[in-house]
């Protein structure tokens, strides 16, 4: 790993998404429900240009309306989203039934994550020698499911987007988590899948490191900054 040396360090913050956790079915958004009401072999015959358009176009809308704060406008803003991609791929032949029940799984469903086994014995331990603390581009469900895996306790700061309104690598997040963490940015560090978002963080003071889990699906080749593939990394240092 190399480079990172917590001499002085007093604060960590983590990412969420392939820091902590995964999703289920390989995508944050295409849930294993959503595949349970989508025809594979029709959604195999549509040209992936129109495939990636659809996307694009309703995730834009995502990002475009990204300040909320409750679980039930996380779910209204879904049902959008995946309406928005039934109208863009009508040969999916998603009914407004399934389209409800596919955004009451994303939001409600905590089986859309599964947690890396390290997680929890090292938060616990390192919680026992440094402030913790989250940053992440993520919704109102999120506190949910820490919850529900017996981790929220451990963090001292939470920063989500959702409640910001931007996102990382927006110099507003690094901000709001060393203000709550009570930390000054040079004694905290970053953990991340996302080079951009570590550069954020390093233009604000924070110190970055570089988290590639074994199963994280775009690999990285870069030498700018430390890197862990466990959070089990952190307790030798």
């Amino acid at each position: 790993m190399g480079g990172v040396v917590m001499k002085g360090i007093k604060g960590i913050f983590f990412d969420i998404g392939w820091t902590l956790c995964y999703p289920t079915s390989g995508n944050w958004m295409i849930t294993k429900k959503c595949l349970e009401y989508a025809d594979q072999n029709i959604l195999r015959s549509i040209p992936k240009s129109r495939l990636e358009s659809a996307y694009e176009a309703a995730m834009k809308y995502l990002d475009d309306n990204h300040l909320l704060f409750t679980e039930d406008e996380e779910f209204a803003q879904f049902k959008i989203f995946y309406n928005m991609l039934s109208m863009a791929l009508p040969e999916l032949g998603l009914s407004e039934h399934a389209i409800e029940q596919i955004a009451a799984d994303k939001v409600y469903n905590d089986d859309n994550y599964i947690f890396y086994d390290d997680v929890k014995p090292a938060l616990e331990n390192l919680s026992r020698h440094y402030k913790l603390g989250i940053i992440s581009d993520t919704w109102p469900s999120a506190m949910r499911f820490l919850k529900s895996a017996d981790i929220y306790d451990y963090f001292d700061s939470i920063t989500f987007s959702c409640n910001l309104g931007v996102f990382k690598p927006h110099a507003k997040m690094y901000e709001h988590a060393t203000q709550s963490i009570g930390l000054p940015p040079s004694e905290t560090v970053f953990v991340d899948d996302s080079l951009d978002n570590l550069e954020g963080a390093n233009t604000y003071g924070i110190i970055p490191l570089l988290i590639e889990r074994e199963n994280y699906p775009h690999k990285v080749t870069q030498n700018k900054f430390s890197k862990i593939s466990t959070l089990s990394e952190l307790l030798d240092i």
